[in-house]
């Protein structure tokens, strides 16, 4: 079994009222619908900030920058060769 966590809220009875009717429409409980729709919120805005976000130009960029030339440093050359070492004696 999950564990569960307490949340009070507060509302004044305008918003109660419009929350019980959405409820009922969906055939739940006021407070199943209250969590549900939160979460749902909470969710989108989640993945909207985990999207980035750029220009046309930056896209560009970007997209030059991931499909040139690569060359690694003196360290990765280094580890890149440790490797191949090992992989030679394995």
């Amino acid at each position: 079994m999950s564990a569960t966590a307490r949340f009070d809220l507060k509302m004044d009875v305008e918003e109660k009222e419009i929350f019980s009717r959405a409820a009922a429409i969906m055939g739940t409980t006021t407070a199943a619908f209250i969590r549900i729709a939160a979460k749902e919120k909470a969710q989108e805005l989640l993945d909207r900030d985990a999207q980035v976000t750029m220009t046309a130009r930056d896209f560009s960029t970007f997209i030059r920058a991931f499909n040139g030339s690569f060359v690694p440093n003196a360290v990765l050359e280094k580890a890149i060769k440790a490797a191949q070492d090992i992989k030679k004696h394995a």
